[in-house]
């Protein structure tokens, strides 16, 4: 017996301006064959829990390519083919095969990448079995259903799981092989398009509806239960949140609690819509607070597909004169570069950030004039000490901190979203001393940050991921989707929940 194991992830913003190429994979993740066991088997990522499980196993394995990059608009046609392309062309002579992908990549050419890529193996190889993880944030189609014996999503937001879920697939798939299983899949969209901060499955309502995944798991005859909170930035028929339950050769018991689920979902659906409260007020409410406090300029999180360099809440907490604060980060080669030329020590003056044009939601970039002295300059590469991605070597580009009046300001030439700790000690920044922390960042964040604080202020700024939707575009979501209508106006009731189902056939 022979494996393949290979990832491909993207999660696509439909709205980001930044292009999504070879590049852009490769100042993330960009591994071949032996560098994918040296490099990835001791971290916390799906393709370690398929390498340990097959390693135990003694199963040989191919492992062609592991290719990842941080969010960004959609993937272009000719790094997408060059990429699946590697692992098609490895398929030949083996006897199952393990995906690590996303679930939410979008191509130029197509919007269910995920599904077009299942969907070519399977008519390739009609009998290979194989197992896919995917990410909680998952856009999941009929089609990589059809083509996939094992579909498993991580079960949490924070992403602490991933080498677990990695472990749950390929244990399944390898009982399937065994015989001591035959799972059937079902899956139901669920027609609601959530806000990212509300998916968090330690906050209601994605908490409770975890347990209730968990509860139906212990029944006779249900394999695994994988709920998805969808990515709801990718434009796509299939954008939202979904659940696919996997029974051992029980189609109707996966149909009812898929059903079960989706309701469940449904009756919650107020409590996945973010209502914000005014920027000024909570700016205010900062100033008095007198615990280290997580200032979140969520608008633009790269790690949703933010360009990462909008200056409106910096400015604003500038404005309020919050002192004792650090920044991570501003993506802005062109200030690094300055400020390297500058050198350690040096007073400078420059327009940071604000380089980047948003045509698809009617921004442009404005940057902030700032001057300041370079207190730092590294090459911007450390580890990951986790919990999520632990292990994984991060590749911020040259980086440097720039301390301008009461604000240290991390500047990196790539894009990271900062939900470890580690971005600011591996720049010389001690968050622990700071009395604010502002993060581009949602929720991944509390995974690292939890430990030092829990008091926290969601800052609606500018950018490509907020949270407003009437600013965006969209032209391929399926409607009725809650909370809109086909022109994409608010509603207070959208009337019942039905599913969008899929049964596989067993």
């Amino acid at each position: 017996m022979r494996a393949l194991i290979a990832m491909l992830k993207h999660e696509t913003n439909s709205f980001s301006p930044l292009v999504t190429d070879l590049k852009r994979f490769k100042e993330w993740t960009l591994l071949y064959d032996k560098q994918i066991v040296e490099r990835l088997f001791e971290t916390n990522s799906p393709t370690a829990g398929y390498l340990k499980l097959l390693d135990e196993l003694r199963i040989p394995t191919e492992t062609p390519v592991a290719a990842e990059a941080m969010p960004s608009g959609p993937v272009d046609d000719e790094s997408f083919w060059q990429l699946k392309e590697k692992i098609i062309e490895r398929l030949k002579g083996v006897n199952l095969c393990l995906l690590d992908l996303h679930g939410a990549m979008i191509t130029q050419s197509s919007l269910d990448a995920e599904g077009f890529f299942l969907k070519e193996i399977r008519q390739l190889y009609p009998d290979l079995p194989i197992a896919v993880s995917l990410d909680f944030h998952a856009n999941v189609s009929p089609d990589m259903v059809e083509a996939a014996n094992i579909i498993c999503g991580y079960h949490t937001y924070p992403h602490v799981d991933m080498k677990e879920t990695g472990l749950r697939a390929g244990r399944i798939l390898m009982n399937t092989l065994s015989g001591k299983v035959n799972p059937v899949m079902s899956l139901g969209q669920i027609p609601i398009l959530p806000h990212t901060l509300k998916q968090g499955t330690d906050d209601e309502p994605f908490k409770s509806l975890m347990k209730l995944c968990r509860s139906r798991e212990s029944l006779d005859g249900v394999i695994d239960i994988s709920l998805f909170g969808g990515f709801p930035l990718s434009d796509t028929p299939d954008t939202g949140p979904s659940v696919i339950v996997i029974t051992n050769n029980d189609p109707d018991l996966a149909n009812i609690l898929r059903d079960e689920i989706v309701t469940a979902a449904w009756e919650v659906r107020e409590q996945m819509i973010y209502r914000p409260d005014p920027r000024d007020k909570l700016l205010k409410k900062a100033a008095e607070l007198k615990k280290t406090t997580l200032l979140l300029d969520h608008c633009d999180n790269c790690g949703s597909g933010g360009t990462q360099d909008v200056m409106t809440v910096i400015r604003e907490v500038i404005k309020y004169s919050l002192k004792n604060v650090a920044v991570a980060a501003v993506c802005d080669p062109t200030a690094v570069h300055l400020m390297q030329v500058a050198g350690i020590d040096q007073i400078i003056t420059v327009d940071l950030g604000g380089k980047t044009d948003m045509a698809l939601v009617g921004l442009k970039g404005k940057p902030l004039t700032l001057t300041g002295r370079v207190k730092a300059l590294t090459t911007g590469r450390w580890t990951l000490g986790g919990p999520m991605y632990s292990g994984i070597t991060i590749n911020m580009g040259p980086t440097a901190v720039f301390e301008c009046g009461e604000l240290e300001i991390i500047v990196t030439s790539h894009h990271i979203e900062p939900w470890d700790k580690g971005i600011f000690i591996a720049c010389g920044i001690n968050p622990e001393l700071k009395r604010y922390l502002l993060l581009k960042s949602r929720i991944h964040h509390r995974s690292s940050f939890s430990s030092l604080t829990r008091n926290e202020l969601l800052l609606d700024g500018e950018g490509v991921t907020s949270s407003d939707y009437s600013q965006f575009p969209f032209q391929h979501l399926r409607t009725p989707l809650y909370p809109l209508t086909e022109d994409g106006q608010s509603v207070s009731n959208q009337g019942g929940g039905v599913s969008q189902s899929f049964e596989k056939p067993p």
